[in-house]
């Protein structure tokens, strides 16, 4: 059954439906989606691209481990989805700069079901349920909220689990420096078989080393570096669609920001102002939404969408 299909038989589309019709209605769901999770990462300044890096990031592990390109497809859009459930969580708790007390921490590790929550009824819940419920799952068991071990874990929740602790400890925080690429990669060789899974563990390991890690990290978009606030660092960034003139703020300290041309990349030069009300409300970006949606529509009409399906990576186990 087709991605197309599978929408029709859901939201009771005639089975006459025009394809064009029914990828345009795919399309929109995704969008949907997509677009609710990008408002959730705007809450926290210091996670800007984190969605987009994870997703990149999950979508070439996923290819790099042998599985097809419609279930990595599905991957990749689970990398994106995976932290839905984080709009539950307070702000005095997602920007924390300090430890969390343990009842903090018990909040935090709500998301998931939250997550799972909001996917609720919603027609394509089956392409990201098992990243959004299960990213925080560890191979040992000690991971939340089930404490699934090893194999009953899917793959899609262990390749969004690798991406999205790699992304985490590569990105700079309020108080710490984000580690380089070397350093992260250690942490995951020393917690294959614990926390990852081995062989997936072993091909992000080996993606890194070859360098095939360059060029999503830091990044917001393809070829678009993270920006930097003078006050707080990597928060600022800067959408394909703008052009010098453009202003852009900085969702930490409010600070604004003249994009301008230089040798043909935008950098941001501070102003001396602060942004209003208006100018700090976030705004999705449209168009790089629009890019995902339609790499993903154009991946997943052949795969099968059932409720009980998960993805298998062919020879690792």
């Amino acid at each position: 059954m087709s991605l197309m299909d599978w929408i029709g038989r859901i939201t009771g589309a005639p089975a006459q439906r025009d394809s064009n019709e029914h990828q345009d209605h795919a399309s929109q769901l995704l969008a949907s989606l997509l677009t609710m999770a990008w408002f959730v990462e705007a809450r926290d300044p210091y996670t800007g691209g984190h969605l987009w890096r994870v997703s990149r990031y999950a979508r070439q592990l996923a290819d790099s481990a042998g599985i097809d390109d419609a279930a990595a497809a599905r991957i990749g859009l689970g990398g994106f989805l995976h932290d839905l459930g984080k709009v539950g969580v307070p702000d005095a708790i997602l920007r924390k700069t300090g430890r969390l007390t343990d009842e903090e921490y018990s909040i935090i590790k709500t998301h998931p079901d939250v997550g799972m929550r909001m996917l609720s009824g919603h027609p394509l819940a089956a392409l990201v349920r098992e990243a959004v419920l299960m990213h925080h799952e560890r191979i040992d068991g000690q991971g939340y909220p089930q404490g699934l071990q090893a194999d009953s874990i899917p793959v899609v929740a262990r390749i969004v689990g690798i991406c999205d602790a790699f992304d985490a400890m590569t990105s700079h925080r309020p108080y710490r420096k984000g580690m380089d690429i070397e350093a992260a990669l250690s942490v995951i060789r020393n917690n294959k078989g614990t926390q990852f899974d081995e062989p997936l563990a072993d091909v992000f390991i080996k993606m890194g080393e070859s360098g095939g890690l360059d060029h999503v990290l830091g990044h917001s978009d393809n070829g678009i570096p993270m920006q930097s606030c003078p006050m707080c660092g990597p928060t600022l960034v800067v959408h394909r669609e703008q052009i010098a003139g453009d202003r852009i703020y900085c969702r930490n300290c409010s600070g604004e920001f003249e994009l301008v041309d230089d040798a043909g990349m935008l950098k941001p030069n501070p102003t001396g102002r602060m942004g209003n009300a208006a100018a700090l409300e976030p705004e999705a970006d449209a168009a790089l939404i629009k890019r995902t949606v339609q790499e993903a529509v154009s991946a997943l009409p052949s795969i099968k969408l059932m409720a009980d399906e998960s993805v298998a990576v062919r020879g690792m186990h």
